[in-house]
């Protein structure tokens, strides 16, 4: 049977989250931009899914714009600022998702990249020496998505506040993971997608605060507060909603359940001598760890693992098929052969102890073999 551990690239569709989403798939038809009774009805859910996303994120509903996915959020934040800011100068995070450092790349303005430290932490002195007087917006992620390292946000977001910054986050990956409050944590924008929470791929959020100036991509429509035209998804966002709803209720029971199974994943990994746990000393997501075999790429690891029937991943599938080590592990300093044996693993609440003792044998059986033959193991690839 087939052991998935990739929750952190994507989870399974929850079967409550499908149930919700299906009248919404042909029974219950209309526009929700009309002003008939049909389209009402499809405004409501699309609102109710609203007031079940900020709920999740410690938002206001009217603060929830719906986006086609987290890419887009990042988008429409760093786009949609600069549009209304032409002098703007943005710093960003170099553990970012390549959602936002890609189109930071892009911007005409000037981007500033706040260094990493060697837990793929970044720190307030790193903020301090990279965010300059002429900034005004700052960009660091909440957890990332490759090591699942929390950042401590709280300093950061002050001294954005005394250089007069905005300041955003993306959230993808800490949603539904751990508590999140829009409102009280001082950031101005906030990202998340559904697809990371058992909810539909295609649908995400940014949500934002009325103080961020910030224009729509996309023209053709006043839809999401004028902010992004076009008629809405309203299955994906009523998913969306269910999701949230259900991760809000399973947070705590979810957490502590894929924490035993990191930690006992942890531990077997220990009893390699060529394992090397990633920022393994840094507060991380429960789910997630990143790990380093000595003597292998992880691209090849992945793939004997794979014919094991066991999915995982060798970092961000948004940076699948590219030959050069994670940008992530590249800021934390992670020589260049060690970051090229990564491996993620990260699970979900559908996983079981049984998979981590199938995940370590396998690693078992794999690192055995090679050390027998290295020859024979590269001739397998």
């Amino acid at each position: 049977m087939a052991v998935y551990l990739d929750n952190n690239a994507t989870t399974a569709l929850d079967e409550k989250v499908l149930e919700a989403m299906l009248p919404y798939m042909g029974q219950v038809t209309g526009n929700p931009s009309s002003v008939h009774r049909f389209g009402r009805l499809q405004k409501d859910a699309i609102e109710q899914a609203r007031e079940s996303v900020a709920q999740l994120a410690g938002a206001r509903a009217e603060q929830v714009i719906f986006t086609s996915g987290g890419t887009e959020s990042n988008n429409l934040l760093l786009n949609g600022f600069s549009r209304c800011n032409k002098d703007a100068r943005i710093a960003v995070s170099a553990i970012e998702h390549m959602s936002l450092l890609e189109p930071a790349q892009h911007m005409a303005t000037v981007v500033d990249i706040v260094p990493a430290d060697e837990n793929g932490c970044i720190t307030l002195t790193a903020a301090e020496q990279s965010i300059s007087e002429q900034t005004s917006l700052v960009s660091v992620m909440t957890a990332n998505n490759e090591t699942g390292v929390i950042q401590n946000l709280s300093p950061l977001i002050d001294f954005s506040a005394q250089r007069n910054c905005f300041f955003h986050t993306d959230a993808s990956q800490a949603a539904g993971k751990i508590a999140l409050n829009f409102v009280e944590s001082g950031v101005h924008a906030m990202t998340i997608s559904a697809h990371k929470l058992y909810g539909p791929v295609g649908v995400g959020a940014l949500i934002f605060d009325k103080q961020l100036p910030i224009t729509k991509l996309q023209f053709g429509g006043s839809q999401e507060r004028n902010l992004r035209a076009g008629t809405e998804n309203v299955p994906a966002i009523v998913g969306f909603g269910k999701a949230a709803e259900l991760a809000m209720a399973d947070l705590q029971t979810t957490s502590s359940h894929v924490r035993m199974l990191r930690d006992a994943l942890e531990k077997g990994l220990k009893e390699f001598s060529t394992v090397s746990i990633f920022a393994e000393q840094a507060e991380r997501l429960p789910n997630t760890v990143q790990f380093g075999v000595k003597g292998f790429d992880g691209e090849t690891m992945l793939m004997q693992l794979d014919r094991k029937a066991i999915a995982v991943s060798s970092g961000s599938a948004c940076t699948s098929g590219k030959t050069e080590p994670s940008h992530v592990l590249k800021a934390m300093k992670v020589p260049d052969a060690l970051a090229d044996s990564a491996i993620r693993v990260s699970f979900g609440k559908n996983n079981t102890m049984s998979d981590v003792e199938a995940l370590l044998a396998a690693l078992r059986d794999i690192i055995e073999i090679n050390q027998q033959s290295p020859v024979m193991m590269a001739a397998t690839v």
